[in-house]
């Protein structure tokens, strides 16, 4: 396993938001903003000093890497939101919601949790992989590029990808990995969103399965996070649930609020 991940070295993103563009022929988000609603330009919200910091370094960042740009005359904008992960360090991202409300709900099917998790089980081995930035990896349509505009320290700024917190942004990605690996799921492969779960029967069959999600991650250059990727295991957790070649179990940390009722 260790010399098959060592081959496929350039499936994994190592430089910082190293996040090469889906390219538009294959997918890009549109809003579909209704025409009949009213923009809304928020005022600036305060913040404290470590937020506003916060929201400067991301702004470097995503200048750095080209997933943002600078905002001319915008009819919407919106705030920047700071929240503290489980890890303390702080997570940025846009409060999209009166922009979302102005937008039709994209009705493309997400697939059924519980069959995707029955269809996981009972697998001698699988690999769990996470898309680095796989939102940020496809292309905002251009002339809606404004309309996600935000309002920050260093000046008004938007977006040249798809970010977070946008309407509709789940359903895009699953139909852009739905159509990259249509020919593998429900087969080699178990995908929500960007959730993915590649599987084998059999042990010795793994590595086949891999090589050939590696291929199309190649052709549509996504990249994956190392780090959060876990290869050729006989368990693991997926969409809540733990997963193995018996069966099924109940995450213990998602039900950890009701326990200590």
């Amino acid at each position: 396993m260790i010399e098959f991940l060592r081959a496929n070295i350039n499936v994994f993103a190592w430089q910082p938001y190293d996040m090469p563009d889906i390219d538009s022929t294959v997918i890009y988000h549109k809003l579909h903003i209704n025409p009949t609603k009213k923009s809304i330009k928020q005022k600036p919200r305060r913040a404290s000093p470590k937020k506003a910091k916060a929201v400067e370094e991301e702004v470097h960042k995503l200048l750095k890497a080209g997933a943002i740009r600078e905002a001319e005359f915008p009819d919407w904008i919106s705030n920047p939101v700071v929240v503290k992960k489980h890890n303390d360090k702080w997570q940025v991202c846009v409060d999209f919601t009166k922009l979302n409300r102005a937008c039709p709900k994209d009705n493309f099917p997400l697939p059924q949790i519980d069959q995707l998790v029955n269809s996981a089980a009972g697998h001698e081995r699988m690999s769990f992989l996470d898309v680095y930035y796989g939102y940020h990896q496809i292309p905002l349509f251009g002339p809606d590029q404004e309309n996600t505009a935000f309002i920050t320290t260093l000046g008004q700024y938007c977006y040249r990808v798809m970010p977070f917190g946008l309407k509709n942004a789940g359903t895009t990605y699953q139909r852009l990995v739905t159509k990259m690996f249509h020919d593998h799921i429900g087969k080699s492969m178990v995908i929500y969103v960007d959730d993915i779960l590649v599987k084998s029967k059999k042990r010795d069959d793994h590595l086949s399965g891999l090589n050939t999600t590696f291929q199309v991650l190649r052709r549509y250059q996504m990249k994956l996070i190392a780090s959060k990727c876990t290869f050729g295991v006989s368990s693991g957790k997926f969409l809540g649930f733990l997963v193995n070649y018996r069966g099924i179990k109940t995450n213990s940390e998602k039900i950890e609020a009701l326990r200590s009722i």
